[in-house]
């Protein structure tokens, strides 16, 4: 394969957006002490052992050097009917955090009651890759509720999760 061949970006968008992801709301507080939250589809588990998570933000984000300077960042994994939610933190409100249940976790990272899960977690890496900025953090705390049931994204749209196979 020629690793110099140009990709079509819409074709290459289109074709990830076929691999359904979890919707999170992922939040920090910056060098002021405000509360600072946007929505991501980008999060991974990376490690066990340590615990280790991984989200990325494009480099073009207003929130970027926040996130950058912040020690601690928290996961906030949506329910299906946290949906509002998920699009109050993708939209430019004043104050998105008027709607929820929000408590301070590690760091001062604001935490969501009930979501599907929550990881509380310390800043260890930041890797620059491509248009966006890898984070990578230990998970010290999280929470889960198996009774809440996900939200997914897949092919632009919001999705229910299904019966299981």
């Amino acid at each position: 394969m020629d690793l110099n061949m140009q990709l079509d970006p819409k074709a290459l968008r289109h074709a990830l957006g076929r691999y359904a992801t979890g919707v999170t709301v992922i939040t920090c507080r910056n060098a002021q002490g405000e509360r600072l939250g946007l929505t991501a589809n980008s999060f991974n588990s990376l490690s066990l052992d340590p615990p280790l998570v991984l989200w990325a933000l494009r480099t073009a984000s207003t929130h970027l050097a926040d996130f950058q300077q912040a020690t601690h960042f928290a996961v906030n994994v949506l329910g299906q009917d946290q949906l509002g939610l998920s699009q109050r933190f993708a939209s430019p409100v004043p104050d998105r955090f008027a709607e929820g249940a929000w408590h301070d976790g590690h760091g001062g990272a604001p935490v969501l009651a009930g979501a599907v899960a929550v990881f509380e977690c310390a800043t260890t890496q930041q890797l620059n890759a491509g248009d966006h900025v890898l984070f990578i953090g230990q998970v010290l705390n999280f929470a889960q509720d198996a009774t809440v049931a996900p939200l997914l994204y897949q092919g632009g749209a919001y999705r229910r999760l299904g019966p299981a196979l």
